[in-house]
């Protein structure tokens, strides 16, 4: 048993995992807000925000030490707080918003100063993931296929329902890769549809939704920026000798700004050749709404989800409560609607208004 244990520890050496937790996240007012995000949010009423689930949910895949946060400075305590066993040195601040490109050139240049043979996965931190066996099943899989090649692969979710808030990913289903049966070459990604088209999207088994969640060698993807990003890859090439000095966050602060604002999607992604998809099926969602809370959670005969532990319910349906506070709720006479509250404040809205309504709290 012991030397099985050292064997895994040994091909986890090189595995690394980097959090994109840079999101504002107000979606879910008002237990959001943009002090405090849905990621650092208990959204599941389980006693765990979505980042520390994030974090738990790659336990045995990526040891502890290879752990990366990128965030913006206003919640860097918020990560110490959540994950204090993370390393401080490896929770990277952004001065500012720049999209996920520069977020993942940053924390690439940051990890192949440390280990030049990392093995790499990137996760935003307020997704959902049911089957948590299986998740961890596909990511070592994924981690083990581009050690050996100089793959990009993306995870592609098998779509359950004709959603248009998602990306979709069309994969070469003809043939797979010779070293994993279970990935595919990409043939187009394509951005989030009308209902007519994501009508025609789940009518075929070729089309996946784009969970945001990749994986890559580390040479793969900086050699990638240097590619297709050039200005990109120079500004971070030229802050490397200040990478793990005190000099680091001040030179980030001065240079991470004048990065281009574009998605890793557009700058990489879809400019590069060696691009695959590792379409899964792990009870997968981006929580984007309170509608897609109450899809994802348990519900009762009637269709509602009670997220608290002093919640009634009577001619009730398709309702989400989410009143995590010591109080009784009483919901009587609604039918797809949004019941939620937080240190006073008080939502009340139609599941299908709640966009408009959003915006009004703002």
């Amino acid at each position: 048993m012991q030397k099985i244990r050292e064997e895994t520890d040994k091909m986890q050496a090189n595995n690394h995992l980097v959090i994109m937790a840079g999101g504002i996240g107000s979606r879910f007012w008002p237990m959001s807000t943009p002090e405090r995000p849905k990621q650092f949010c208990d959204v599941l009423g389980c006693g765990k925000s979505l980042l520390q689930l994030t974090y738990a949910r790659f336990a045995g895949v990526v040891p502890s030490e290879n752990v990366w946060v990128v965030t913006s400075g206003r919640y860097v305590d918020l990560v110490r707080e959540q994950l204090p066993d993370m390393p401080s040195s490896h929770i990277l601040q952004e001065p500012c918003r720049r999209n996920t490109a520069p977020c993942i050139a940053y924390a690439s240049w940051r990890i192949k100063m440390l280990d030049p043979k990392a093995n790499v996965v990137v996760s935003p931190s307020d997704h959902i993931v049911l089957d948590v066996a299986e998740f961890q099943r596909v990511i070592s899989s994924g981690l083990k296929f581009v050690e050996e090649t100089d793959a990009i692969v993306t995870l592609g979710m098998r779509p359950s329902r004709p959603e248009t808030g998602y990306g979709y990913i069309q994969a070469d289903l003809s043939c797979s890769t010779a070293r994993n049966k279970e990935i595919f070459r990409v043939d187009a990604f394509h951005e989030k549809p009308n209902a007519e088209t994501a009508e025609k999207y789940i009518a075929r088994n070729y089309y996946f939704w784009n969970a945001g969640i990749f994986l890559w060698n580390i040479n793969t993807i900086v050699n990638a920026f240097r590619i297709y990003q050039p200005d990109m890859s120079e500004i971070f090439e030229s802050m490397a000798a200040t990478f793990g000095t005190p000099a680091e966050q001040e030179e980030i602060d001065r240079r991470f700004p004048t990065c281009e604002n574009i998605s890793v999607d557009y700058a990489i992604l879809e400019k590069a050749e060696e691009i695959f998809v590792f379409p899964a099926d792990f009870g997968w969602s981006d929580l984007g709404t309170w509608n897609s809370l109450l899809l994802n959670s348990p519900r009762d005969a009637h269709g509602n989800a009670c997220l608290g532990q002093n919640v009634v319910v009577a001619e009730t349906t398709n309702c989400i409560i989410h009143t995590t506070q010591a109080r009784k709720v009483v919901v009587q006479g609604l039918d797809g609607y949004v019941v939620a509250e937080k240190d006073g404040d008080l939502l009340i809205c139609k599941l299908s208004e709640e966009q408009r309504i959003r915006q009004l709290s703002e």
